[in-house]
């Protein structure tokens, strides 16, 4: 006899607060010019489910322990007080011009 499974509902009354592709704000430990800091530093979400959020960061960043997370991408928990929906635009860091 076959077991059939059927995949949980996903209860309609809990919602993703952030989905992937999504602009937000960590309250990380980072680099900015050339000093490490614990502030909000501007990421996008890669990946989102019902509990956890991972997010991908241009820059540096590192575990509360001190070690650098070598792929840039955090984990936090959707409710999570770390983070936030990001208010500002990405800035590029504009190439050093050359004299000619």
């Amino acid at each position: 006899m076959k077991k059939v499974m059927i995949a949980p509902a996903m209860d309609p009354a809990v919602d993703q607060r952030f989905r992937a592709g999504e602009l937000v704000d960590v309250f990380c430990d980072h680099n900015r010019l050339g000093e490490r800091v614990r502030d909000w530093l501007q990421g996008v979400v890669v990946q989102a489910d019902r509990k956890m959020v991972a997010i991908q960061f241009v820059d540096d960043v590192y575990l509360t322990d001190g070690w650098m997370v070598p792929d840039r991408v955090l984990w936090c928990q959707q409710s999570g007080t770390n983070i936030r929906p990001s208010t500002r635009r990405r800035v590029r860091k504009a190439a050093p011009r050359r004299r000619r």
